[in-house]
């Protein structure tokens, strides 16, 4: 590496933004934190800010603005607020590889902003290509910027992708743990609790991605992603369910060959292929044992019990802003879940309802994107008003 790379970490104070700064620690002689951002959590922004000492620091949520600056004014840290801020710290001109690692939606007005201004991305916000990749590729195709995946998954597909001609892949195999509820049968599902959904059995993760995994819905929308990043067809990707979550995906090839990428569920591990741009570094990370290859198991998905997964298809069916629509009405969902005001088993509900009444467009703009999500949420906002659980 002929410099040091600048990062700008946008989701820092999130479970993939600070994995992401124990990587750039433990290298300080090949990468440098530029700017980080955070939706709300002032404290641990200003702790990770003290310590990395990037230029600047932005809060989106513009109230705690305050808070912020007086927590950093006594360290030169430059400090913003607000969405647009987020925006203009994905393009200064100083750094090098912005990783989105915001939740949900939050995270492509951002990730566009990085790509106009010619900067490579770790992109570990996969609703960036869900809501919008058909719109994030068209200005890929005139950017110098390129992706690099941080999703475990789409990770692995990568580097069973390196050397490999494009044409010869006759599908990708994305594997999924199951979730929570992988053994649970129909009735117990549908008595769910939302402390349930969030009992992850492998993965460490923030609440809103735990959820979509126990719903599945974050598989569905790797299929979605991957159909961007890679240029698959619809039915050359597939979702099979690997509960020890040692193989993080699969590349069949034409010619009935396989590949398959293993490690342990670390995120620390596709986060440092990802700034690295594919370069393989030591950084004494937990190692994969033969005796964890001592039993790998496969299943089909059960749509019937994750109706969820079977959006995936829909979405890439139907086009359009189909995937935006599904996205906006899960944030919701799931953000009401969290609340406590709906089961767990209404949130596919609230994204059939809300898919049911939201005027479809067929070639969105950006502009287009952002109202489609706004009169989504709208719809499913009152869709679980008029329906909440007692």
């Amino acid at each position: 590496m002929s410099h040091i790379k600048n990062i700008a970490v946008l989701g820092a104070t999130g479970s993939i933004g600070s994995q992401a700064l124990d990587i750039i620690r433990r290298a300080p002689d090949r990468y440098a934190v530029s700017a980080l951002a955070a939706g709300s959590n002032v404290q641990a922004l200003a702790q990770a800010a003290i310590e990395c000492r990037p230029r600047l620091a932005v809060i989106a949520d513009e109230s705690k603005h305050a808070e912020l600056a007086a927590a950093l004014r006594p360290y030169g840290i430059e400090t913003a607020a607000g969405a647009e801020a987020l925006e203009a710290a994905a393009a200064m001109p100083e750094v090098d590889t912005v990783l989105t690692a915001t939740v949900g939606y939050s995270g492509l007005a951002p990730t566009i902003a990085a790509i106009k201004a010619g900067k490579d991305i770790a992109l570990a916000n996969k609703e960036t290509l869900v809501v919008a990749g058909e719109l994030v590729n068209g200005l890929l195709a005139h950017s110098p910027s390129r992706i690099y995946p941080v999703d475990s998954e789409h990770s692995a597909i990568d580097q069973c992708l390196q050397g490999e001609d494009i044409s010869s892949v006759r599908r990708l195999v994305i594997t999924a743990s199951g979730g929570p509820f992988r053994t649970w049968t129909a009735e117990q599902m549908a008595r769910a609790t939302v402390d349930d959904a969030l009992h992850h059995p492998n993965w460490h993760m923030g609440a809103k991605i735990t959820i979509d995994s126990a719903t599945m819905l974050n598989k569905a929308f790797e299929i979605i992603e991957a159909h961007w990043l890679f240029g698959m067809r619809p039915d050359q990707i597939t979702a099979v369910v690997h509960p020890q979550s040692i193989i993080h995906s699969m590349v069949e090839f034409v010619d009935g060959a396989m590949k398959a990428q293993l490690g342990v569920p670390d995120m620390r591990l596709p986060i440092a292929y990802a700034l690295g741009e594919r370069t393989r570094i030591d950084y004494d990370l937990p190692r994969l044992t033969l005796e964890q290859l001592s039993e790998l198991t496969f299943a089909e998905p059960d749509l019937e019990r994750f109706p969820c997964l079977g959006l995936a298809y829909r979405a890439l069916e139907q086009k359009g802003n189909t995937a935006c629509v599904i996205n906006a009405a899960n944030e919701v969902a799931v953000a009401a879940l969290l609340r406590r005001q709906i089961k767990y088993a209404d949130i596919y509900r609230v994204i059939y309802a809300t898919l049911e009444r939201a005027q479809r467009v067929e070639s969105p703009t950006y502009d287009d994107y952002v109202q489609s999500n706004a009169e989504a949420r709208a719809i499913a906002a009152e869709y679980i008003s008029s329906h909440q659980s007692h």
